[in-house]
């Protein structure tokens, strides 16, 4: 499973080198096996660094065994729930190992969520312990909690909030298979706004941060900037994992600024840089020059959410370097696609499918789309899910016979292999009998200079019609911008040399900030609601109590 690269960002097709057969038999069953390895062999190398915290392997591996035997005696058992609310710390990563070693459920829940979001997990979960780390900022439910030491004291960080044990938590069966063993329970909310809890395997996990880190050629003296959040599938299995997979360091940040990444380029020598698109275009508007930043990057990637062709070209053209991008689902652990390193592409493709996973394009009959045709894209994997926890309904709903996971995404596909997402499945808005992709719309809109970010929803009306509802958020930090291109005109203008009349929006609605999850993610859900309600004339009300910005959560 841990193979040393002998060279660092080689640029040649490594994906033949990968034996998918031998590789998953290699898999350890837990994911504890990884800091385990590195601290037999490297262990002084550092592993994580947090703040002033700097931890080596050896240390790491101390503070998850320390952790695992005061989990056991705080009454967590196998098949236990333990649920962790934070922000990205070494404490985090400690007691994700922790609980795979005593065969418990880790639950990583953002401490930005509200009350109410926290415990509505806490309750489907039916969490044994809830721990809240110290540096993940005040929170409503830490009332009941008390402070236990966890960590050697020499790890200069020991302390975590402990709520109280809940006796009526069952515990779930333990397999000894890692593909059977739930490694982590990762609630995720999709496009209804009700969570569903993923239940990933280790297998899932280990498979992705296998296969992950041999396709960015990490090497041990990678550093990766850990900045998307452990409580979110791609911060924990591409990045948290995948780094530590590969002996490499892991430097933590519990959220996302411009100016502390630009710090951290230039003071930590950093060369990987994972992150969503909105994270780019942050860091772009904060940049004023318009030559490459110095660094020692080797490796960008976006994921997440959708590219933009023009912000892919723009970083790139500050890093100095391609953008690579990908494609995944929490479902999926995440990544199911994503660009090489020896290939990368100038449009905004999603890239080849990994190393060991098998897509198809469905029709609407669930036969095979014409080739070249845009289809329902279907999943078949080590990496897929195991189900949704207490939702066996909606597992059955999602899952197709032969163990396809229907992503409810449309994709099409080039000859040459390359996915391209088009759109999703139940986001298709149908206007006087035209199918309408929200995605194509957004694409359009994003590209404007005075966007910062749109989503676009159908709102039905009396005729059964749908219409096209574009929601907008402005790049408020760029007065110029505003002054030539804010206007509501000047962006349905600009809509309208690009797209069909039955493509643009009847309706373009501005706010101060679009609605969004912990992880950054967009809630379509709640713009429904308010273009179904017609709230225009209300919005900026309604949203106000909900507004978040995206990069400071993620």
């Amino acid at each position: 499973m841990f193979k040393d690269q002998q060279t660092r960002g080689n640029m040649i097709n490594i994906d033949s080198s990968i034996d998918i057969p031998s590789l998953l038999s290699g898999l350890p069953e837990r994911l504890c096996a990884i800091p385990r390895h590195w601290a037999a062999r490297t262990p002084d190398a550092v592993a994580l660094c947090d703040g002033a915290l700097r931890w080596t392997y050896a240390q790491l591996s101390a503070g998850v065994d320390a952790a695992a035997q005061t989990l056991q005696e705080l009454g967590v058992r196998p098949g236990d729930r333990l649920m962790v609310v934070g922000e990205n710390c070494a404490a985090q990563v400690a007691l994700t190992f922790a609980a795979a070693a005593i065969d418990a459920w880790i639950v990583h829940v953002n401490s930005r969520l509200s009350n109410l979001e926290v415990d509505a997990i806490k309750r489907h979960s039916g969490a044994r312990r809830v721990l809240y780390t110290v540096a993940g900022g005040p929170h409503g439910a830490r009332s009941n909690a008390t402070p236990v030491p966890f960590f050697p004291p020499d790890a200069m960080w020991s302390d975590l909030l402990v709520g109280p044990l809940n006796d009526a938590c069952v515990a779930e069966p333990v397999a000894t298979s890692n593909a059977l063993q739930v490694a982590a329970l990762i609630y995720t909310t999709g496009t209804t706004g009700s969570p569903k809890g993923v239940m990933l395997s280790h297998r899932n996990l280990l498979f992705i941060a296998a296969v992950s880190s041999t396709l960015r050629g990490l090497h041990s003296d990678d550093r990766a900037y850990g900045v998307l959040p452990i409580s979110h599938v791609y911060g924990l299995a591409s990045v948290m994992l995948g780094t530590l997979h590969a002996g490499a360091c892991l430097y933590l940040a519990p959220r996302f600024s411009p100016d502390t990444l630009l710090a951290s380029l230039q003071n930590d020598s950093l060369t990987i840089l994972q992150g969503v698109p909105a994270m780019y275009a942050r860091l772009r508007d904060a940049t004023a020059s318009s030559a490459p930043l110095a660094s020692k990057l080797r490796f960008i990637y976006a994921g997440g959410s959708p590219l933009d062709p023009g912000l892919k070209s723009a970083i790139e053209q500050l890093m100095g370097l391609p953008l690579h991008n990908g494609y995944g689902m929490t479902e999926s652990a995440p990544t199911i696609s994503q660009t090489r390193l020896h290939a990368p592409r100038t449009d905004t493709s999603v890239g080849l499918t990994i190393p060991g996973v098998e897509v198809r394009l469905a029709d609407q009959n669930g036969g095979a789309a014409q080739p070249g045709a845009a289809g329902e894209l279907w999943v078949r994997g080590p990496n897929v899910m195991l189900g949704y926890y207490r939702a066996p309904d909606l597992t059955t709903a999602t899952m197709r016979d032969g163990n396809w996971l229907n992503t409810g995404d449309i994709a099409r596909q080039d000859p040459d292999g390359a996915l391209f997402i088009v759109g999703r499945t139940k986001e298709i808005i149908i206007r006087s009998g035209f199918k309408v992709y929200p995605l194509e719309i957004e694409t359009v809109l994003n590209a404007h200079p005075a966007v910062l970010q749109c989503a676009v929803v159908g709102r039905l009306g009396a005729d059964g019609n749908e219409e096209v509802i574009a929601f907008v958020e402005l790049d408020r930090g760029n007065s110029v911008k505003l002054r030539i291109n804010a206007s509501v005109a000047e962006l349905q203008a600009h809509l309208a040399l690009a797209l069909a009349p039955y493509k643009c929006p009847s309706e373009l609605i501005v706010l101060d900030a679009l609605p969004a999850a912990a992880t950054g993610k967009i809630l379509k859900h709640r713009l429904r609601q308010l273009a179904q309600q017609g709230c225009a004339d209300i919005q900026t009300e309604i949203l106000t109590e909900m507004q978040t910005e995206i990069l400071t959560k993620a």
